[in-house]
């Protein structure tokens, strides 16, 4: 038997007519002898009936201290009606389709509401319906713990219920549709001359999607890298090719001399400078501090006098609560966003921070804050130079043609 899991993203399952695609994609796997899983998320974006971000608006509405259980609860629901939708498509055109929640694929979690972590997986009904030559559909971003809670995995969750199934069912490829042509150079929503990339390595892409880029989850990546399978980024509205994601040295892999692969951007971030001394122990209080509230840090500098360091913005007021607990001097700077370059060749490449503060200088665009790692280089800047910023490291890069 040979699986294929397909994912599609809220916009792909939003009419009919998109829905029909689905089924035709589905039917025609099923047609070449192979057997497809189709993984789905909940119907359309915020203001959409059925879309997870109106659920959630909905469920707040009643109640500001809700419990992150409830919000589960309510959030399964938008993939079910997605789910048993595709599935009756499927069957309107003459093929056996089942919808299966989270649970009955087999996905156990833990019982981290809101962002849980897949233990297991028992794919055997997932099998069972395969033999019976159903095409089925399962609904993404859900699982359930092992004593029975509803639970959801995560914003882009969907994605890691294709990639957990894949790598269980040993599919022969992972596809990933959304409404772009696949991975691109920057978001070319900003950035006009983005080209699509071919491929791209799990680290470049991991590395993108922690740092802004929405196309594919960062756990995903992860799971796929994990299992050695590759993960296809589709359109469902274009017949382009799309994007392979897979290892550096694969064979389906482009060779190419570009040293940055793409270049991502991060909004509503706050910059923190806090002022102390030397003492060790200022600087354990505040980490204690930040941990205990559940503040993660990026841009971390900590030097013998400031520490400097970045968090996001709906988490600024929590900072600063804390500062003033510990009578620590600071300034704020907010309206700021993150602009990440990213390529597996930067690292030991001469020149390559030089062409980035030049190219950003050239635009009139002051860094307030850098970072740089094995595969990127990171710049803190204003957010009404994104734009600006993204075009100039773009074209500094060749990433243009």
């Amino acid at each position: 038997m040979e699986i294929v899991v397909q994912k599609y993203g809220g916009t792909s399952v939003t009419t009919h007519e998109s829905r029909m695609k689905i089924a035709q994609n589905a039917i025609g796997l099923k047609t070449q002898g192979k057997s497809p899983v189709i993984v789905v998320s909940a119907i359309g974006r915020n203001g959409d009936p059925y879309a997870t971000d109106t659920l959630i608006n909905f469920f707040k509405s009643a109640n500001e201290n809700y419990s992150e259980r409830n919000l589960d609860f309510m959030m399964n629901c938008g993939e079910m009606i997605s789910a048993a939708v595709v599935a009756n498509t499927i069957e309107s055109m003459g093929h056996k389709a089942v919808a299966l929640t989270g649970h009955q694929a087999g996905m156990t979690t833990d019982g981290h509401f809101g962002n849980a972590n897949v233990l297991t997986v028992d794919s055997k009904k997932i099998i069972k319906w395969l033999e019976n030559e159903a095409i089925v559909v399962v609904t993404g971003f859900q699982g359930m713990t092992a004593d029975g809670e509803l639970t959801t995995l995560g914003r882009g969750g969907s994605d890691t219920t294709a990639a957990v199934l894949g790598v269980e069912l040993d599919a022969s490829f992972i596809e990933i549709y959304t409404d772009v042509d696949g991975v691109m150079t920057a978001d070319p929503r900003i950035v006009k001359e983005a080209q699509v990339l071919k491929t791209i390595s799990y680290e470049e892409c991991y590395q993108m999607a922690i740092d802004g880029a929405k196309v594919v989850d960062h756990k995903a990546i992860d799971i796929a890298k994990k299992g050695n399978k590759q993960l296809i980024i589709k359109n469902t509205f274009s017949d382009s090719v799309g994007t392979i994601i897979g290892r550096e040295d694969g064979a389906a892999m482009d060779e190419h001399d570009r040293v940055v692969t793409a270049i991502t951007s991060k909004n509503n971030i706050t910059q923190i400078l806090v002022y102390s001394s030397s003492d060790d122990s200022v600087a354990r209080q505040l980490l204690n501090e930040l941990e205990s509230h559940k503040v993660s840090i990026d841009l971390i500098n900590f030097f013998e006098d400031r520490k400097v360091f970045t968090v996001p913005t709906d988490k600024a007021d929590d900072v600063v609560g804390i500062l003033e607990k510990l009578r620590l001097k600071y300034k704020i700077t907010s309206e700021c966003s993150k602009v990440t370059v990213v390529g597996n060749k930067i690292h030991g490449v001469p020149g390559v921070m030089k062409r980035l503060v030049f190219a950003l200088a050239k635009a009139n665009i002051d860094i307030l804050q850098s970072s740089d790692s094995y595969s990127t280089i990171s710049c803190l800047i204003k957010s009404d130079q994104v734009q600006a910023a993204l075009s100039s490291l773009h074209q500094e890069f060749g990433l243009n043609a």
